[in-house]
């Protein structure tokens, strides 16, 4: 007798404690049999060993027998004796001891079952590697003394395989408690356990990194923690550790792969070239017709190969493919190349599209797996979809002197979605150069479809809109049904259009497009390829309808946009803080400026991470910006922001993929002048505004505005006369407007024309909520010709056509340093009836943080630290 099988394995010093797998064991030893299964270094021995050490918190500690491979019938139960000698446990003698190593008789079964039967506690046996040998006689005289031993004994059995013992038995009578590989992989927390007793400090990344590497093979993390102890830097080591070259490699060919026998080597080595295989491929892959039978056995036996979702496919453990392409290479030069390519055709005759062109690919057969992404329509998934990070890395090695025009299209292609443009515009050539006029629809399709693209990137209105026309016109000669099984198509093509019109300073043209691609992305089902798309078509609709004033759908267009971006989980590279820019202008126009900037934060961060912004909203944010500096009363910091964009340098900053459009021109001038009318500076308002004459509504209301500052009526006025008729103004101009003519009668002493156009405003402010402009931006000649006119008298009441405009504070002479916001004053206001910060909050629809922010200006302003003293000043002053 061995002694060494009668003891269970020391516990590893650097062990990770689980307490759930341990509190199931303790359960399941309450019955006849704990099965603990999975494949080589799953930590099914560890397991079992720690929960013996601790005596499997049973009456009697558990008894420890390790099965060897060749281990008879007679001599298994030779031990198994021995092990409930040493254990403690008494026998009768007339059990006695089996008289062949070949096998045992039935009446000693017998006796043994009821000598156990009688024992007076139960005894609790593991079998550990009982997988090892498992001849039909040693697993029916195991279940039959298992069966009639009442209770008497409980068997714990470790295992690689399913045991032959009948578990279908034991699961209907519920008499059996499994932990299974799916159990024993460790979770993030253990392999942070375990590194940490490696003393090893992991970034939360790297952690991440090594689980989808490992998919929490005990064995893979512990010896890569190893591995990493012994590097200079263990956080690099899990970016870069090929299995192939450590002592996984090792690990996995002498325990999995050497174990097999030949025929099955072959298999394993073969199918490692796919992410997943089918029986019929693996038959491909290796000329004979025993894929199905093979593939089964080794998923039931655990060989780190697994079925996927029940279905016929099968996968192999990461590791452990990277590890059989290593040993194909090396055994077999030159035949990966070839098995690539044999599956590549395999796939592509059934259907399966994505990975028959990453297979190609990866044969290096760059006309077969262009030729099937550009025939099948499918370019378009390069941008995206679920599978574009695949194709992309796929054709990521694709040479420049690969022939035919697919290759090129692919590779113009996979430039774009990097947005490195003169390597665009060197592909595109190629594949110019290459199509003719009887390339095939798909090709010339492709070709229009990167040129409308291409358009949105470099800012050229009159090539995309040349481009987009091609790609309709072709899309009539496809099939309908091939159309219509890639929506990404129309939607990438609409939402690139929209966003080319939106940077020209065309709302109205972009929205018609912007509408259309969202409406592309509304068919049956959800396509993931859409996802983007629609995003970005939200994103920018919601920029467009700020353009034009519509502030309620601009918001709800951002928010949707936002709810897109969630939902799809799309990345930080793949978003452009359009949604949190809109909300962000859209919060400016209510006046509530923390909430502003707030949104402009995360814009910018957003922006950052993610491609380069379109034009429309790099200048947007720089208004948005300069606008919430200007009403904070900082015009310099306004200018500032304003200067990093100037229109002169706009055409190469890098904060602009694009020369910028008139629109852009004059966005940014008519800003700058607000911001020199925040410091007071009319005149430099008016050079700004005089350097790039424009005949937009925004930029003849901010001449007016800046020529009332200035004192200069009668011009100020000839302005105003050249504005288009209301019905043609967006709401915010309509307001200016309002509001300049309500100055300007001011100035000219007219108090009851002031008065109607202030009362006038307060209508127009109502529907869209607006903020009325503070008189900082009037100049102080109109300020002290307003303060001089009659207010209007205050409304009741709210109209059904919307919420209440967002007031400018009264206007009085004061020793107020600085003059509240609307929104500070409405504050105030509800502060004033005793309301607490969260009923104020909840009654102005904003946060208790924004409230809080509001009360600490409020509170500077008026000189003031307590609430109640800062109604009684407001009072005092006539702001209340």
């Amino acid at each position: 007798m061995l002694t060494a099988r009668f003891t269970a394995p020391a516990v590893p010093k650097t062990l990770v404690h689980r307490p759930e797998l341990l509190r199931r064991l303790t359960a399941g030893v309450r019955g006849p049999l704990t099965l603990i299964n999975g494949p080589a270094g799953s930590g099914k021995t560890v397991l079992t060993a720690h929960w013996a050490a601790a005596g499997g918190r049973a009456p009697r500690a558990p008894l420890w027998l390790t099965v060897e491979p060749d281990d008879a019938p007679g001599v298994f139960w030779a031990y198994v004796l021995e092990a409930l000698h040493r254990g403690g446990v008494e026998l009768p003698a007339a059990v006695g001891r089996p008289t062949r190593a070949e096998g045992v008789t039935q009446s000693f079964l017998v006796r043994l079952a009821a000598g156990l039967a009688e024992s007076a506690q139960p005894v609790v046996l593991v079998l550990d590697q009982f997988d090892t040998a498992q001849p039909p006689a040693m697993t029916e005289g195991l279940d039959f003394v298992l069966r009639h031993a009442a209770g008497g004994l409980r068997i714990v059995l470790t295992s690689r395989t399913d045991s032959l013992l009948p578990l279908h038995r034991y699961r209907a009578a519920g008499e059996i408690a499994e932990i299974r590989h799916a159990d024993l992989r460790f979770t993030h927390a253990d392999a942070e356990a375990l590194l940490g007793e490696h003393r090893l400090d992991i970034s939360q990344a790297g952690i991440r990194l090594l689980m989808r590497r490992t998919e929490g093979w005990a064995a893979g993390v512990r010896l890569c923690a190893l591995a990493m102890q012994r590097s200079p830097d263990p956080e690099a080591f899990v970016r870069q550790f090929a299995a192939d070259r450590t002592t996984i490699a090792d690990y996995l060919l002498r325990e999995v792969l050497d174990a097999q026998p030949p025929d099955t080597q072959d298999l394993l080595l073969r199918v490692s070239v796919t992410d997943r295989v089918h029986p019929d491929l693996a038959d491909a892959l290796t000329g004979r017709d025993d894929a199905a039978r093979t593939l089964a056995g080794l998923a039931r036996d655990n060989a780190f190969l697994e079925q996927v979702d029940a279905s016929a496919w099968y996968r192999l453990h990461p590791l452990f493919a990277e590890v059989l392409r290593a040993h194909l290479r090396q055994r077999h030069p030159g035949l990966e190349q070839q098995l690539h390519g044999r599956a590549a055709r395999w796939l592509a005759g059934t259907g399966r599209l994505t990975e028959a062109v990453v297979q190609g690919a990866a044969a290096g057969d760059w006309p077969f797996a262009a030729g099937q992404l550009v025939d099948d329509l499918a370019i378009g998934r390069l941008f995206t979809g679920l599978e574009a990070e695949q194709l992309n890395r796929a054709f990521a090695p694709l040479p420049a002197e690969a022939p035919g025009a697919a290759p090129a299209l692919v590779g113009a292609a996979a430039r774009l979605v990097v947005q490195d443009l003169p390597g665009y515009e060197d592909a595109a050539w190629r594949a110019d150069s290459r199509l003719n006029p009887g390339s095939g629809a798909a090709a010339r399709f492709s070709r229009s479809f990167l040129g409308v693209l291409a358009g949105r990137a470099t800012g050229d209105p009159a090539a995309t809109e040349r481009a987009a026309a091609d790609a309709e016109r072709v899309l009539g000669e496809l099939p309908p049904q091939r159309v219509a099984a890639h929506p990404e198509l129309r939607a990438l093509l609409l939402a690139a259009l929209g966003a080319v019109r939106l940077g020209a300073g065309r709302p109205d043209a972009a929205e018609n497009a912007l509408t259309a691609a969202v409406e592309a992305c509304a068919g049956p089902g959800t396509d993931p390829g859409t996802q983007y798309p629609l995003y970005d078509a939200l994103g920018s609709l919601a920029l467009a309808e700020l353009m034009r004033g519509r502030l309620r759908q601009a918001a709800e267009h951002a928010r949707a946009s936002l709810a897109v971006a969630e939902q799809a989980a799309l990345p930080p590279e793949r978003r452009s803080g359009a949604g949190h820019l809109v909300l962000a202008g859209v919060a400016v126009e209510h006046d509530d400026l923390p909430a502003a900037r707030s949104h402009l934060d995360l814009a910018t961060a957003i922006a950052a991470a993610g491609p380069r912004p379109d034009a429309v909203a790099a200048v947007l944010a720089a208004v948005i910006g300069a606008r919430i500096a200007a009403y904070e009363g900082d015009g310099e910091a306004a200018l500032a922001v304003l200067t990093r964009l100037r229109p002169a340098a706009t055409a190469t900053a890098a904060a602009t993929p694009a020369p910028v459009s008139a629109w852009a021109v004059d966005e940014l001038a008519v800003a700058e002048s607000a911001a020199h009318l925040a410091r007071g500076d009319a005149a430099a308002a008016l050079r700004v505004l005089d350097a790039a004459p424009c005949g937009r509504p925004e930029h003849l209301l901010a001449r007016a505005r800046a020529l009332l500052a200035a004192g200069r009526t009668g011009p100020a006025a000839r302005e105003l006369a050249g504005l288009p008729a209301a019905e043609g103004l967006a709401a915010p101009a309509r307001l200016a407007a309002c509001l300049l003519r309500a100055r300007l009668a001011a100035a000219e002493g007219d108090t009851e024309e002031a008065r109607r156009r202030q009362a006038e405003a307060a209508d127009l402010a109502r529907p869209e909520g607006l903020r009325l402009p503070p008189l900082a931006e009037s100049g102080p000649r109109a300020r002290r010709a307003l303060r001089e006119a009659p207010r209007p008298p205050a409304r009741r009441g709210r109209p059904s056509d919307g919420p209440p405009p967002v007031m400018a504070p009264p206007v009085v002479e004061s020793p107020v340093v600085e003059s509240l916001s609307a929104r500070e004053t409405e504050v105030l206001r509800q502060a004033a009836r005793m309301l607490s910060t969260e009923e104020i909050a909840a009654e102005l629809y904003v946060s208790a943080n924004t409230v809080k922010t509001h009360l600490k200006s409020i509170y500077r302003k008026l000189g003031v630290t307590r609430r109640s003293d800062a109604v009684h000043r407001a009072q005092d002053l006539g702001l209340l």
